[in-house]
């Protein structure tokens, strides 16, 4: 079979291209993200335009597939069957606690392979597990509005406090905030 060979050589060839590739794919399965999305969603719904479609897209602009997210779209806009601003839509209509949801799901299958492979760091604190938690303000990015652009007391974009397991060196909780002058101690 002509596939087993093309991918025997990336096996031999590039090893771990092959096992982030599958870890990927493990992590964002589809049917996984819009079950997590159908529970999480408060306000949004699914229609034609399903959320794996949409972390789909986001992955191939963060993986550095595509320079944006309109160069994704525009990629592979018959599969996705939308408007680019249906996308933009979707993505502004994420609600902070689905995004909270996907890092907990995403983290979660990946602890369970990172015990698996016996692949943790040694424990900061034997016999305690520790996390870590630090807060993150989302960086004022150009696509504020054009109104608040110049305006150095505009709004800011928000922020949030991750928690970090040192022993698997993974983010396993996020708490977005969507206002951006809030204190860390309030999040908490």
């Amino acid at each position: 079979m002509l596939l087993g060979q093309v991918f025997e050589r990336f096996v031999t060839e590039s090893p771990v291209s092959v096992m982030v590739r599958g870890l990927l794919e493990k992590a964002l399965c589809p049917q996984i993200l819009d079950e997590l999305f159908e529970r999480s969603a408060k306000n949004q719904y699914t229609r034609e335009l399903l959320f794996s479609t949409v972390v789909n897209l986001m992955s191939l602009v963060v993986c550095g597939v595509h320079p944006s997210l309109h160069a994704a779209h525009q990629a592979s806009v018959e599969k996705i069957g939308v408007s680019v601003t249906s996308v933009y839509n979707k993505i502004n209509g994420i609600e902070p606690s689905t995004s909270g949801e996907l890092v907990k799901e995403v983290a979660a299958s990946m602890e369970a392979t990172i015990r698996h492979l016996n692949a943790t760091m040694p424990d900061l604190l034997p016999g305690y597990r520790v996390k870590i938690i630090d807060g993150n303000a989302i960086a004022a990015t150009e696509h504020r509005l054009k109104a608040l652009r110049e305006i150095s007391s505009a709004p800011l974009p928000g922020q949030s406090l991750v928690v970090l397991d040192p022993s698997l060196m993974l983010a396993v909780d996020v708490f977005p905030c969507e206002d951006g002058h809030a204190q860390e101690r309030s999040l908490v």
